[in-house]
């Protein structure tokens, strides 16, 4: 019986064992950094519908405050005026307002998008029109 010798398939096993070390850390970095890059993804998406909402929220309460205004016989700036304080109590902004003699009113808003980790992004824009069906 020799004690010096190892059998083959037993330093085959440590040698490999030795060249692989620290590959479970490279793998578990890049799953991590995978999941980071999915939950942001993720999360910006959830900031673009979320704006989405708003923004078309926004422009349908002013379009109907608009209408409501100038069906009581206000101004179309006073109609507009209005349209734009509420667009700005819902986190818009009024980026356009018209209103015609039949009483309707058509408004533009824009919400901002907060991109997480990049603050602003743009914004998401909504067209609302409110007045009298047509006939």
């Amino acid at each position: 019986m020799s004690y010096g010798c190892r059998p083959r398939s037993l330093r085959r096993r440590r040698s490999n064992s030795r060249r692989e070390r620290g590959s479970a850390t490279v793998l578990v970095t890049a799953a991590v950094a995978v999941l980071l890059v999915l939950t942001w993804g993720g999360l910006t998406l959830t900031a673009v519908v979320s704006a989405m909402h708003r923004s078309r929220a926004a422009a349908d309460l002013a379009a109907l405050a608009g209408a409501s205004s100038w069906a009581q016989g206000a101004s179309p700036a006073s109609a507009c005026a209005r349209s734009a304080d509420l667009a700005r109590r819902n986190g818009g902004v009024l980026t356009d307002c018209s209103a015609n003699a039949l009483g309707t009113v058509i408004v533009t808003t824009t919400v901002p998008v907060r991109v997480p980790l990049l603050g602003s992004g743009g914004g998401a824009v909504a067209r609302a029109r409110a007045g009298p069906s047509d006939p």
